[in-house]
């Protein structure tokens, strides 16, 4: 079993509950908008960290971190991307690889709206954390966790980090 903490457009705020609520996740993975490398560094210093960057992501965190994140995690096909849309509104970049060749899993951010969506025409898991920074016009900062155990992803938590 794989324990892991989701998190998306931290917009170089890292709030100190992250390490609290993820201390006992395996991995953490950070569906981009890091803000800075040194926020990706302590996050990285803490856990292993998987990530892909975001639209406000600079030069260096785009040389450490892809677009798109193709990966397995147990037995369970992971894609992560930051703008990825969502069921019936894939970015139209990704579009055609979602249908022809759909993960299990498919994370995203950048909508800063914390989404559970499961896509039964492709029989795909949609996940976007929200966002867990203070940037941006949500009021409320989100993030999730979860297990992948073989190919089951389960034990799905919403945390809401305070105002």
């Amino acid at each position: 079993m794989t324990r892991i903490g989701l998190l998306s457009d931290t917009h170089d705020y890292l709030d100190d509950a992250v390490f609290k609520h993820f201390e006992n996740c395996d991995e953490i993975w950070h569906a981009g908008d890091f803000g800075t490398i040194e926020l990706a560094d302590k996050l990285a210093a803490f856990k292993p960290l998987r990530g892909v960057y975001g639209n406000i992501d600079g030069r260096d965190i785009r040389l450490t971190y892809p677009e798109n994140l193709r990966f397995n995690c147990e037995q369970v096909d992971v894609w992560m991307t930051h703008i990825g849309g969502y069921p019936g509104n894939y970015n139209p970049s990704i579009r055609q690889e979602i249908y022809t060749n759909p993960p299990k899993l498919f994370i995203c951010g950048h909508s800063h709206i914390l989404k559970v969506i499961y896509d039964k025409k492709i029989s795909c898991l949609h996940l976007n954390p929200g966002a867990a920074g203070k940037q941006g016009w949500h009021k409320v900062r989100t993030m999730l966790r979860f297990c992948i155990s073989e190919e089951k992803i389960h034990n799905l938590e919403a945390i809401e980090l305070q105002k």
